[in-house]
């Protein structure tokens, strides 16, 4: 069993509030990197501001992250911490938001890093302290060391290092409560992904299986109310928090699987959500794993307390209706970033690029035919 996760957690409502001393121990400058709306939506910039006044530390905001943030917003981010001598930067949102912050930290203290440099991991000095507050139940960014970005050919990429890991992360399920219900299925499924991905991962032990297991059990039943248009309770609302949160523990453990890599291009050519992009493959993995080994797989549902038929049900029922459709050469033109790609080679078993061939080709119909 293997495990590291290095970041102080404070959960529950109100653990911004109670944790004022550690933002006092930081510096006297800080950046928040956030996007547009979401930070103000929920709540959470109101109570970071409101502490950071009361401990008398300066700041600014950076609000120019978007849903799958390039490296060139976290650049600009960097540099905006380097032109106000931030001694910390505090990444409010959701997994976007999160991710920039990392990798933003990054920047701030490498003025000549540039993208190729940033994914090389060559980078001389260690990056500035960071905070993170979430407000969405998705990535569980909060408890891993990946940054996940688009870079300047459209493609995004994941960068895995252990000092990407925040120092401290804040998870208040309040600033979650009123999520429109798409974003609310999208992070859940992507919970569901990082679940059941980690489970079925070639690094699985007991340990990330511990907290994969968990993650699915908090998970279903908020997330099915939620797939049903049902309102859901601040009770519901906690449990998609901390599903998340054992999600991001899972597969910081283990890494994810072809479901998530093989979801990228959906995001980058057809704007899909990126939890909607992931779980679209998350039957395809379940039906590979039972092929390959029937008694994991049947351990898989034994201990998450469910059946195949109600795990593919609700997946179902968080998916909107596919129109995508591709022509065999488009697959073909996408296969190459698959080859010897660390997400693939993770998961258990032989998945290869004629799998993932016929997984495009059966899901999608082919154009002119």
């Amino acid at each position: 069993m293997n495990f590291f996760m290095p970041v102080k957690l404070f959960t529950g409502d109100g653990c911004i509030a109670k944790e004022q001393a550690l933002f006092h121990s930081l510096g006297k400058r800080c950046v928040l990197v956030t996007g547009p709306h979401a930070a103000e939506k929920s709540g959470a910039l109101k109570d970071v501001t409101e502490l950071l006044h009361l401990e008398d530390i300066d700041f600014s905001v950076f609000n120019e992250i978007c849903q799958n943030p390039t490296v060139e917003s976290c650049i600009q981010a960097g540099k905006a911490a380097r032109e106000t001598n931030a001694d910390f930067i505090i990444g409010i949102g959701g997994g976007s938001a999160m991710d920039a912050a990392k990798a933003a930290a990054v920047f701030a203290a490498n003025p000549e890093l540039d993208e190729n440099g940033f994914y090389s991991g060559k980078w001389q000095n260690k990056p500035l302290p960071v905070l993170l507050v979430g407000t969405t139940s998705g990535t569980g960014s909060e408890v891993t060391k990946v940054s996940v970005l688009t870079d300047s050919r459209h493609r995004k990429h994941s960068i895995k290092d252990d000092r990407l890991f925040a120092l401290a992360s804040f998870g208040d399920s309040r600033y979650t409560r009123e999520l429109p219900l798409p974003i609310t299925l999208s992070t859940g499924v992507d919970v569901l992904a990082h679940c059941a991905e980690s489970y079925f991962s070639k690094k699985a032990d007991e340990i990330s299986r511990g907290f994969a297991v968990r993650g699915i059990r908090l998970l279903f039943d908020p997330l099915l109310a939620a797939a049903e248009g049902k309102p859901l309770t601040p009770q519901q609302r906690e449990q998609l928090y901390q599903a998340s949160i054992f999600g991001g523990l899972a597969i910081n453990t283990t890494s994810t699987c072809f479901p998530h890599n093989v979801g990228y291009f959906l995001t980058e050519w057809y704007g899909v959500p990126h939890g909607v992009a992931c779980a679209t493959f998350l039957p395809d993995l379940f039906l590979y794993e039972e092929d390959f080994d029937p008694a994991y797989t049947e351990s898989f549902y034994r201990e998450v307390g469910l059946n195949k038929e109600e795990v593919l049900a609700l997946i179902g029922k968080c998916l909107p209706k596919n129109t995508i459709s591709l022509t065999e050469e488009e697959i073909r033109l996408l296969l190459p970033r698959w080859e010897n790609n660390g997400s693939v080679n993770n998961t258990r078993g032989t998945v290869d690029i004629a799998f993932i061939f016929n997984v495009l080709k059966d899901k999608y119909l082919i154009k002119g035919e």
